[in-house]
């Protein structure tokens, strides 16, 4: 009652005006009304300093005894709550509780103490209590410490008959157990792959037998396994071998210079080598699956005829003038069929471009041609020369003398006609003497763009009108060539884009070099914007005696060609666009330890 009667008269808004105005008797009225409706022995109220305002009622333990029980009201300090407090004083027994109030604007406006009177001999009551209480707490502990031992004394006793059920049943079972758990651990072992682990645990027969039948079967597996093993490292020998085979037979297809393709039993293409492209000169060639996909209609009927003569005779060869799609050139086609147990199951296409054969073979025919028109007609052409020359002579002599001017005339005439085409048959014989005897290389390490660059120089002041671009690549790698031959050849080609470009508007020539790493070679290409070459005069080009121009003699292409094979390279022709002409030399590049450049 003492707590319930504070915390009501903290709420008491008058009574924080009165303390506020600091009128006592308004506070006493307050306060007595208070302790009378709430049953209580005396009420006190503290100002914010802790100082006694007023107090009511009796009996009060004093001013210094709740002090004593408060020190924060004694210090001045805001009491928030109190209590409830048992006090003894002056033979009585009292229980305080104690309340702060709130003042105007929230602020500390002193405290409120509530003091409710126990009867007489409460406290000897409340001793007797507590020590019986005290008493029962005792007996309590003694009461967990017996538990404690019963339950010790029963967990033994558990403890020891498991412990002693246990050691039987292990006891009894340790026949069965021992060599079951033996079988467990041999099968860890075995899963784990460990075939060399034997199971040695003894058991009864049933077991024992058991057992046994474990350690043959390991056995059997262990010796199956290294067979297994000796087998599995023969066949990665053998796979080894045949992919070595497969590589090399693979290497070999890649860079012999025949075509080769690879057909099934439906006649499908299943697999084509690089010399098949550049004989082809196209790129769509490996997605090809068919003969209409290689050849033309007319080429592939006639092929499909080889395949019917092979199927019967095994390996036929035939020399065809195949359409090429950009050409059509001589080929010699090898078909061979392929059986396995007297069936059919494909076939392989040998495919060797004999145009630089036959070309080598013509240029051959015209060197010996050559040497003959040389023997033939060199010899006559010395005393022609000489005659006509003393005719011209005499002609000159005669005319200061003469009166016959017109006959003179016609004689100086005659003779300088003579002498002009005897020099034209010099040079004709020259021509065909250089062609027939042509002097052997001497190559040496090179660079491309000094001899491309000398070349040029020829040619200062000479052009006139005519554009020249120039592209040289960076860093070419040397080849081995003869540089005076070398420049020949590309004097002659720019020559013949020259002559090409007299009647063209406009009039330019390109020259470039480059290189390309993947087929390790280096291309000359000098190109022209002139009219351009029929496409039946292309594949006649670079045959001796054969020319597009009114008076060519037809050997200057040929001696290019002838020199660019002596130096293991290749010369072809292509159209420029939009108009002229592209001669294209490949030479292929040399890979030196450590050599000189000739510059």
């Amino acid at each position: 009652s003492a707590l319930r009667g504070a915390s009501q008269i903290s709420e008491d808004k008058g009574l924080a005006r009165d303390m506020a105005r600091r009128d006592i008797p308004s506070i006493e009225s307050r306060l007595a009304r208070q302790i009378s409706d709430l049953d209580l022995a005396s009420a006190a109220c503290f100002d914010a300093h802790g100082r006694l305002l007023a107090r009511v009622g009796d009996p009060f333990p004093g001013v210094d005894v709740i002090a004593a029980a408060l020190p924060d009201l004694a210090s001045g300090q805001e009491i928030l709550a109190r209590g409830p407090l048992f006090l003894h004083a002056a033979d009585s027994s009292f229980i305080l509780a104690a309340r702060a109030l709130a003042g105007p604007r929230a602020r500390n406006a002193g405290s409120v103490v509530s003091i409710t009177s126990l009867p007489p001999g409460i406290e000897q009551m409340a001793a007797e209590i507590q020590r019986e209480s005290e008493k029962y707490d005792h007996l309590s502990r003694e009461r967990r410490a017996v538990k404690r031992t019963y339950f010790s004394v029963l967990a033994l006793l558990t403890l020891l008959i498991l412990f002693v059920a246990t050691w039987l049943s292990l006891f009894l079972s340790k026949r069965v157990t021992v060599p079951i758990q033996a079988l467990i651990e041999a099968t860890h072992e075995v899963s784990k792959g460990n075939l060399e682990f034997r199971v040695s645990a003894r058991a009864d027969v049933e077991l024992g037998s058991l057992i046994h039948s474990f350690n043959e079967m390991t056995r059997q597996l262990l010796e199956n396994r290294r067979a297994i093993e000796q087998a599995a490292q023969a066949l990665q020998g053998a796979n080894r071998e045949l992919e070595k085979r497969g590589n090399t037979m693979e290497a070999i297809l890649q860079n012999i210079p025949t075509g080769v393709i690879f057909f099934d039993a439906k006649k499908q293409v299943t697999q084509i080598n690089a010399t098949v492209e550049r004989i082809f000169g196209r790129k769509d060639v490996e997605s090809a699956r068919s003969l209409t996909d290689l050849f033309s209609a007319e080429d592939a009927r006639e092929i499909a005829r080889l395949f019917r003569r092979a199927e019967r005779q095994g390996v036929v060869t035939r020399q065809m003038d195949l359409d090429l799609g950009t050409r059509r050139a001589a080929v010699a086609v090898t078909l061979s069929s392929i059986r396995s147990n007297h069936l059919m199951v494909g076939s392989v296409m040998v495919l060797e471009d004999l145009s630089e054969l036959l070309r080598a073979q013509k240029a051959a025919a015209w060197q010996e041609v050559a040497q003959r028109i040389c023997h033939e007609i060199k010899n006559p052409l010395t005393p022609i020369q000489l005659s006509s020359e003393r005719i011209l002579r005499l002609a000159e002599r005669e005319a200061t003398r003469s009166h016959s001017l017109e006959w003179l005339g016609t004689v100086a005439q005659s003779a300088s006609l003579i002498a002009r085409e005897v020099a034209t048959l010099k040079t004709l014989v020259d021509e065909f003497s250089d062609f027939a005897r042509f002097p052997s290389s001497k190559p040496v390490l090179s660079n491309l763009n000094f001899i491309v660059e000398k070349a040029l120089i020829v040619f200062d002041g000479r052009l006139e009108g005519i554009e020249v671009h120039r592209d040289l690549a960076f860093d070419l790698p040397p080849v081995q060539a003869d540089p005076d031959q070398m420049k020949r050849a590309v004097v002659n080609l720019i020559d013949n884009a020259a002559e090409a470009v007299e009647q063209s508007v406009p009039k330019e020539i390109w020259v470039s070099t480059q290189f390309d790493p993947e087929r390790e070679v280096i291309e000359v290409v000098v190109a022209d914007s002139g009219p351009g070459i029929p496409e039946e005069a292309k594949e006649k080009l670079f045959l001796p005696y054969f020319s597009t121009k009114a008076r060519g003699t037809g050997l200057g292409l040929a001696i290019v060609s002838r020199i660019v094979t002596e130096h293991h390279g290749g010369i072809r022709v292509e159209e420029n666009r939009p108009t002229g002409t592209k001669f294209i030399i490949e030479l292929p590049v040399e890979r030196p330890v450590a050599a000189s450049v000739e510059t």
